[in-house]
C-alpha cells in the first residue's frame, strides 16, 4: 500500500551541466501528470511521462527537470566584472532619467542573477541518458517515501477497522434482544391501559412479529462481516487499492445507515453513530492511498 503524497529527487551529469529531477505528488482520483523541462529538451517529455506512468497509478504528479552548472562552473555563482558593468549601465540610465540609484544588496543580487553565465545545454539526444538516470533516482526516492507513508496509513486504518468491527460485534449481541423487549413493553402498556385484550391474541402477536421483522438487522450484519473480511484483504495488498477501499467503505456506510434506521434501540443507535464517525475518518485517510 502506497500513499499518494511524496517527494523524490535525483541528479546526474550531462556534459557541462548537472541534471536535477524533482518529483512531488499529492492525492488525486486519477493520474494527473505535469512535466517541466528546459526549452531545449522538450522532446524528452513523452519519454519522461511514459516512465512516470509506468511507476505511478494515481495522484497529481509534478516532475521538474532543471540544470545546474557542473564542476568548477558552479563554484562562483556570479561574475563580479559583469555585475559591475551592469550596475554602471543601470546607474547611468537612472541618472539620465533623474532617478539616481544606490548599489544596495537586493539590486546587486538581481544584477548578479541576470548576468550570470549559463552553460550551453547539450542537445536533447545527448541529455536523454542523464535525464533518465536522474528520473530513475527521483522515482526510487519517491517510491520509498510513498511506501513509508502508506505503511503509516495502513496501520491507522487497521486500528480504525478494528474499532468499527467492535461496534458491529456489539450490535450483533444487542440486536436479538430488541424484538423481545418490544413485545414485553407492548404487553406492559396493554396491561396498564386496562384493555380487555388477551396478551396472546393474534393481533398482539402479529404486531410483535411485524416489529421483529422491521428491526431485524441480521442481513446487514452478515454483509458487514463479509465487507470487513474484504477490507482486511485489501489492507494487506501491495498494489494500488485506493479505489477499492473507497468503494468498500461506501458500502459499509450504507449498511450502517440501514441498521440505524431499522434498529429502534438507543444502544444500537449510539453504536451506529460511533461507527459512522470512525468510518468518516477512514474515508479521509483513504483519499491519500494510491
Amino acid at each position: 500500500m502506497n500513499s499518494m503524497t511524496g517527494y523524490g529527487r535525483g541528479a546526474s551529469s550531462a556534459d557541462s551541466v548537472q541534471v536535477v529531477v524533482e518529483i512531488t505528488t499529492v492525492n488525486r482520483k486519477t493520474l494527473d501528470l505535469n512535466v517541466s523541462l528546459p526549452r531545449e529538451w522538450q522532446a524528452l517529455e513523452p519519454g519522461i511521462a511514459e516512465t512516470a506512468r509506468g511507476a505511478l497509478a494515481r495522484g497529481r504528479v509534478q516532475i521538474s527537470v532543471q540544470t545546474e552548472p557542473a564542476g568548477e562552473m558552479g563554484s562562483d555563482w556570479f561574475d563580479a566584472a559583469a555585475v559591475e558593468a551592469g550596475y554602471r549601465q543601470l546607474a547611468e540610465l537612472a541618472q539620465k532619467l533623474g532617478s539616481p540609484i544606490s548599489p544596495d544588496g537586493p539590486l546587486l543580487a538581481a544584477i548578479a542573477a541576470a548576468t550570470r553565465s549559463r552553460p550551453e545545454l547539450p542537445p536533447a539526444e545527448g541529455a536523454s541518458a542523464p535525464v533518465g538516470e536522474a528520473l530513475a533516482a527521483a522515482l526510487t526516492e519517491l517510491a520509498a517515501m510513498r511506501a513509508r507513508e502508506g505503511q503509516a496509513l495502513q496501520t491507522d486504518l487497521r486500528a480504525r477497522a478494528e474499532t468499527v468491527g467492535g461496534s458491529v460485534r456489539d450490535i450483533g449481541k444487542i440486536a436479538p434482544e430488541v424484538a423481545p423487549a418490544h413485545g414485553e413493553l407492548l404487553r406492559k402498556r396493554l396491561r396498564q391501559a386496562g384493555l380487555e385484550i388477551d396478551l396472546e391474541d393474534d393481533r398482539v402477536l402479529r404486531e410483535i412479529a411485524l416489529f421483529a421483522d422491521r428491526c431485524d438487522v441480521s442481513e446487514e450484519l452478515t454483509r458487514l462481516e463479509s465487507h470487513f473480511e474484504q477490507l482486511a484483504g485489501f489492507l494487506g495488498e501491495t498494489g494500488p487499492v485506493g479505489r477499492k477501499l473507497e468503494f468498500l467503505l461506501q458500502e459499509i456506510g450504507r449498511e450502517f445507515n440501514t441498521i440505524g434506521s431499522k434498529a429502534n434501540d438507543a444502544r444500537i443507535t449510539r453504536l451506529v453513530i460511533e461507527a459512522k464517525n470512525e468510518l468518516e475518518r477512514m474515508r479521509e485517510q483513504v483519499q491519500n492511498i494510491e
